[in-house]
């Protein structure tokens, strides 16, 4: 019952955590993966936004190296902006010269550290490796310096670089500035030019674009999908609380069950104490209802008793007599059990017990079984007998058997509130009388065995008896020796006289010690003929 309990109590705890765990994932997976798709969207929404500034730039610088600054240094004339008398003059020095306008390069330069001089979230920066005498080098970073190489070798490639974390995002992409051919023949041509054998094509610098984008900062636009998220997940934890709550009511409900089961199997265990164990399991299994009812069926009933019992009791302290009878009655009990007998009561030094109820093998087979206890029974006394004078109670116990087999009335007797399993009928009073005649120590057949069981042992009928209230004569049969299945059983040889303790139990001796005792048992008769010669005449 208990392992019951705790299997159940087992099964609970683990159905509780497979719960608590499933809502936790249904709570916090969802925002997780809303996170990490809002990840991956700004990644996309910033490579999209680098790409077309990137590409909105380079319109731009198109636009003014061919529309502007190529118009100016295609025409043959000196251009003017309108009324000026200044022609228009195209130079990286454009602020100190009035009516100047910078060259794309500069644009560029300038555009770069207008957009990169506001506190936004997009930087562009134009920059070279090879600035004009007289301006200020750039500084180059890693990924200015790495993206300058690669598109040297490979123009047509941009380099991309994301980086930041769970909680925003940064896009730097380097696009090469190619030399058209307005570029080369200026740079060629203009004094402050670190280079003046530039090629159309060749990779002059880098435009940089950074965009810069913190996850966090929007996670609150989703607002309605947060509040879902909220609800839900307000929800999964009141869900888990219920359960918890409900696992420690199933939890205190199993300990009780528990409890209960423990405390009814130990009252059980103490009842079994007091039935046989076929009553006891056929009661608790259903099989029987605990209801005044009897059936008649033809049983064996066996009856045994102490030989001069009163006189023993009355030899002994009652401890000693208490002590004694409960060992003979332990040591019956477990012969009778083992052979599927039924144990009735105990009165007084005398056992009832009886074949074929609740269990049976059939009416031929019970009452071979009941010999067969029997006969153990009677060998096992010289067991206890020998137990006995050892601790020094050297009063040898007899026990006269009697065994019959007939029909009896079999079932719970008694009143509503209290009754016994037990059997009512004449046969069992007859086996009670066949134990009275038997000899001490012998056991004692009614002819209705004695047909059955005739196979096993060599009987001699006896005297018939006539009993009160039963017309016909019985005869008795009494046991004088085994036959067959009984005869090849272990022998026990017992003699006890003064001055002779013997006790041989042929099947308990071990075959290394059995040497040792012929030695002993020839040095014994040797010595017994060496200081009685004239016993053996006799």
């Amino acid at each position: 019952m208990a392992g019951l309990g705790e299997r159940a109590s087992y099964q609970q705890r683990a159905v509780g955590t497979l719960l608590v765990v499933t809502v936790l994932l249904g709570v916090l997976g969802l925002p997780v993966a809303v996170w990490l798709d809002l990840q991956i969207l700004s990644e996309r929404v910033l490579r999209m936004q680098v790409s077309e500034a990137s590409r909105i730039i380079d319109a731009m610088r198109s636009f003014y190296g061919s529309d502007v600054f190529g118009r100016v240094l295609q025409s043959p004339e000196p251009v003017r902006i309108l009324q000026s008398p200044e022609p228009v003059m195209v130079t990286h020095k454009y602020r100190d010269i009035a009516g100047a306008i910078p060259i794309p390069a500069t644009l560029s330069i300038e555009l770069g550290q207008r957009i990169s001089a506001q506190d936004g979230s997009v930087k562009y920066r134009f920059v070279s490796d090879m600035p004009f005498k007289g301006r200020e080098p750039h500084q180059l970073d890693g990924f200015e310096k790495e993206a300058l190489a690669r598109l040297k070798a490979n123009p047509e490639q941009p380099v991309v670089e994301v980086s930041g974390s769970l909680f925003d995002k940064n896009i730097r992409t380097a696009a090469p500035v190619v030399m058209g051919p307005g570029c080369v023949s200026c740079h060629n041509a203009h004094p402050d030019s670190p280079k003046t054998d530039w090629k159309v094509g060749d990779v002059r610098g880098i435009q940089e674009i950074s965009v810069r984008q913190p996850i966090f900062e929007n996670i609150f636009t989703f607002k309605y999908t947060l509040s879902y998220l909220s609800l839900a997940s307000l929800a999964g934890f009141a869900c888990i609380l219920l359960q918890r709550r409900q696992a420690r009511l199933i939890r205190g409900m199993n300990q009780e069950l528990t409890e209960a089961n423990d405390f009814l199997a130990g009252i059980s265990r103490k009842l079994a104490k007091y039935l046989s164990p076929q009553i006891y399991k056929s009661i608790f299994s259903g099989q029987k209802d605990v209801a005044i009812a009897t059936e008649r069926k033809k049983l064996t009933i066996f009856f045994s008793d102490i030989k001069d019992f009163t006189t023993i009791s009355e030899r002994l302290q009652p401890e000693d007599l208490t002590q004694l009878l409960n060992e003979y009655f332990t040591e019956m009990s477990v012969i009778a059990l083992r052979h599927g007998a039924t144990i009735d009561k105990f009165v007084g030094d005398a056992i009832l017990i009886f074949f074929g109820d609740p269990e049976t093998k059939g009416v031929e087979e019970d009452a071979r079984a009941c010999l067969r206890m029997a006969v153990d029974m009677q060998q096992y006394m010289e067991h206890l007998n020998a137990r006995w004078r050892k601790r020094g109670i050297d009063l040898p116990m007899r026990v006269r058997m009697g065994i019959n087999t007939g029909f009896c009335n079999v079932g719970n007797f008694g009143s509503e509130d209290r009754m016994a399993y037990t059997i009512i009928g004449a046969e069992a009073n007859i086996a009670a009388r066949l134990q009275a005649i038997a000899e001490p120590g012998g056991i004692c057949l009614s002819y209705e065995t004695y047909a059955l069981v005739r196979d096993m042992v060599r009987a001699k009928p006896l005297e018939p008896i006539v009993m009160k209230g039963i017309k016909r004569e019985i005869v008795p049969y009494a046991v004088e020796g085994l036959l067959g299945e009984l005869a090849q059983r272990s022998q026990v040889i017992v003699e006890h006289v003064m001055g002779l303790d013997l006790f041989l139990d042929l099947d308990a001796i071990k075959q290394s010690e059995i040497d040792q005792a012929r030695r002993r048992l020839s040095e014994a008769l040797a010595a017994l003929e060496m200081s009685h010669p004239t016993a053996k005449e006799s």
